[in-house]
């Protein structure tokens, strides 16, 4: 599978409950990172928490553990520290320990969809794709999720890595249609309808996208086979010379060096 064009972002919601509960998204609940907090310790663990995310997404990551066990000494029950830890294990590639808080945390905060989407995701990229899309579905139907289109995209990748294209492109097309900038969704629609050799719908999919972003490698790659497909040489050839120009290093023009195409 061609790997992402966009890094998923780093940038949760870190949220929280103090209930408690077990399985996907058991008793829906809006995030508390987008409630004010309940008490003064809870306050305390909050500002922590939200420092650590920053310290995490700069790639800090002893940093952000240790804000994210200064807001658990000031709060126990909050589940957002453990959410936060088990991200920055993600990123430290230490499954063991993130799964542990991450199931902590949903122990808390059982219905919270940030939880559940950053759980599914981190169970998405471990082995357990099909385990994900339940927690990935639980925050996507959530009522009082703000941003649903995100889960659906996760839930796509992860169908796309069990070699589910019905099931990734009906995920994606839902993900597209609450958010038709969701580039991240154009991307892999375009790539699958390339697979499928329905080659006009990948050409305008991948035209979407670069009416909304600078170009990736991936991206260039993608649009220059499928201009290959169909017959358009002169398309094909503008491509090639962007992705020699501006990714000479990259492995799609190695590819592309080596005839690779498919």
């Amino acid at each position: 599978m061609n790997k992402t064009i966009l890094v998923l972002s780093m940038a949760f919601l870190l949220a929280a409950c103090t209930t408690t509960g077990s399985g996907p998204g058991e008793g829906a609940q809006q995030a508390v990172s987008a409630q004010p907090a309940a008490s003064e310790q809870q306050q305390r663990a909050k500002v922590h928490v939200e420092l650590g995310s920053l310290y995490m997404l700069d790639g800090r990551s002893a940093i952000a553990l240790e804000e994210a066990r200064i807001a658990l000494a000031a709060d126990s029950g909050y589940a957002p520290a453990y959410n936060l830890l088990g991200l920055t294990h993600m990123g430290m590639n230490e499954p063991g320990l993130a799964d542990e808080n991450f199931r902590k945390a949903l122990g808390l905060a059982p219905g919270d969809p940030e939880i559940n989407n950053n759980y599914g995701w981190f169970l998405c990229h471990n082995g357990r794709e099909k385990d994900s899309i339940a927690y990935l579905l639980a925050a996507a139907k959530n009522p009082l999720y703000p941003t649903p289109t995100k889960p659906y995209t996760n839930a796509g990748i992860c169908s796309l890595r069990m070699k589910d294209d019905k099931a990734a492109e009906d995920y994606l097309l839902i993900a597209l249609r609450l958010s038709p900038t969701n580039t991240q969704a154009l991307y892999w629609l375009a790539d699958i309808a390339y697979r499928k050799g329905r080659f006009a719908d990948a050409r305008q999919w991948a035209t979407d996208i670069e009416k909304m972003m600078e170009p990736t490698a991936e991206l260039v790659w993608l649009a220059l086979r499928i201009e290959r497909r169909l017959g358009n040489r002169e398309a094909e050839a503008r491509y090639a010379s962007q992705l020699r120009r501006r990714f000479p290093g990259s492995p799609e023009l190695r590819l592309m060096a080596q005839g690779q195409y498919d």
